[in-house]
């Protein structure tokens, strides 16, 4: 056998296993020995779930960033005023330098 190197990344084949996974499901759905109507309602069950379960992960996710954005914003607030104390430090160093040098 040739060995050869493939060029798939992992998210590549992470998402063909998730395809087939629900292909899978797809047609084990529609295969089943059960009336079409039962099986569309199972599926209209399964698409709703998924979808309120959808909706409720992208809130967390929401409230996550949120949260990020104002620990974020604090920071620079506080590393502003840390960069104003050692501007105004600095100037008054140089100033007193500058007042020692030339008096």
């Amino acid at each position: 056998m040739d060995n050869q190197n493939s060029n798939c990344s992992s998210p590549a084949i992470a998402l063909a296993f998730l395809g087939g996974a629900m292909a899978g499901v797809v047609a084990g759905f529609l295969l089943a020995p059960k009336s079409g109507e039962e099986t569309r309602r199972e599926l209209k069950g399964y698409a709703r779930r998924t979808e309120e379960e959808v909706l409720e992960k992208a809130k967390e996710a929401r409230a996550a960033l949120d949260e990020t954005i104002e620990r974020g914003k604090h920071f620079l607030r506080e590393k502003a005023v840390d960069v104003e104390a050692a501007a105004k430090a600095g100037g008054e160093a140089i100033k007193q330098t500058i007042d020692k040098c030339c008096s």
